[in-house]
């Protein structure tokens, strides 16, 4: 069997020694975990099964496909899952009754919870996401080097888009030039999210009004997209001199995303909306500069609408009007939304290791959006760039 890079061993065991400690705390009999991206990133593979992970000892990969490849990929020892009504009574003959177990509410169907429920009669089901995301929101010295990599490809691509943009060009197509560059830099085109119906492609890569059109994604530029079914990111609408491109792109490496928006102009920007560009880099210096360990989360939104509301662009911060979304950041790793969330109802503390994408955006109807956007890991000093292409406006010759 061909063989793929490997998690290091040492990886998964120190993030299952950790989550173990976190299972204790709340004193747990162990935790079933069933979503793809947790199972992992305690595993080191993404095959089809459910890992439990006991209190103490080692954990246990049940696979229904691939056993084979899951043998090779993963740190944990496996075992094929066979009929899911047999499943309780095997993890319960290897690891003791459970009384008490952890499961992740914030994504495990109502009906797969009470089938894999039924599999504990006496157990009680706790729930163990936000302990776990929190968790994986503090980056290891190997996750870090992933994002680091993606920043360095993601980095070359911005510093071809001179040469890939041109009058003319439609936004899809611009948008296809960037990923299949991407792509050809390893780019695996999976963007993973947590939020339930949250969806992502490749980004949103568009411009002048298309960018600024309203969508139900959670994120402060939708697009107008391609059809009805799709309504977000790159569309069929014609790039104009004189108007904001978005290019609001992601890279994948190794499962590891890093997020970063630049703008570009075919020519001249109107003079408002490079001044609030030049807010929004400000507002980018700040969090810098307050991101430090101990900072409680909601701090860093307040002060982008502190200075928001001085400049007088409180109605265009983060979408417009009522379609603004609430947020200044969001943690990047294994999936696009992680912990930790720059918003208001989060008092937790920043802590050394965490990773986030911040991206102070404005958006004026009819005309475009504006904005920035880089993924920080966070150090004693404040927040330190991961991705560090150029911040200046990318000017393209009108001629």
């Amino acid at each position: 069997m061909h063989q793929l890079p490997k998690v290091p061993a040492t990886e998964v065991e120190n993030r299952i020694n950790k989550f173990q400690k976190t299972l204790q705390q709340f004193e747990l009999d162990g935790a079933l975990i069933t979503q793809n991206v947790d199972i992992y990133y305690l595993t080191g593979s993404m095959q089809n099964g459910v890992l439990f992970v006991p209190a103490s000892g080692q954990p246990r990969f049940y696979v229904k496909k691939s056993v084979s490849r899951a043998e090779v990929e993963a740190s944990v020892p496996v075992e094929a899952m066979g009929r899911i009504k047999e499943l309780g009574k095997k993890i319960q003959s290897r690891f003791g009754q459970v009384k008490k177990i952890g499961i992740e509410m914030d994504v495990l169907p109502y009906g797969l919870a009470i089938r894999y429920l039924s599999m504990f009669p006496d157990g009680e089901p706790v729930d163990i996401s936000f302990p776990l995301r929190l968790q994986r929101a503090v980056k290891s010295d190997y996750e870090l080097e992933q994002l680091r990599v993606a920043a360095s490809r993601v980095n070359e691509i911005v510093a071809l888009l001179p040469e890939i943009i041109r009058p003319g060009m439609s936004e899809a197509e611009l948008a296809a030039k960037i990923e299949y560059k991407l792509h050809l830099h390893g780019n695996p085109g999976i963007y993973r999210m947590r939020g339930y119906n949250q969806e992502l492609s490749l980004g949103v890569v568009a411009s002048g009004s298309a960018a600024a059109t309203p969508t139900y994604f959670d994120g402060p530029a939708g697009g107008l997209g391609l059809t009805t079914a799709s309504p977000q990111g790159a569309s069929h609408e014609t790039i104009a001199a004189g108007e904001p491109i978005l290019v609001d792109i992601s890279m994948v490496n190794e499962g590891y995303i890093v997020d970063q928006t630049r703008i570009a102009v075919i020519g001249e920007l109107d003079q408002e909306l490079e001044s609030a560009y030049e807010l929004t880099r400000k507002i980018l210096k700040e969090a810098e500069t307050m991101g430090k360990p101990g900072v409680p989360w909601k701090f860093l939104y307040a002060r982008a609408l502190e200075m928001v509301e001085e400049a007088g662009l409180t109605e265009h911060f983060m979408g417009y009007g009522q379609d603004r979304a609430k947020f200044l950041g969001h943690g990047v790793g294994l999936e696009f939304d992680e912990l930790p969330v720059l918003a208001t109802a989060f008092d937790q503390p920043l802590e050394t290791g965490m990773v986030i994408a911040i991206e102070p955006k404005f958006t004026f109807p009819g005309r475009g959006v504006v904005g920035i956007e880089n993924t920080y890991l966070v150090t004693e000093n404040g927040l330190e760039p991961i991705t560090f292409a150029s911040e200046e406006l990318i000017r393209i010759p009108a001629g």
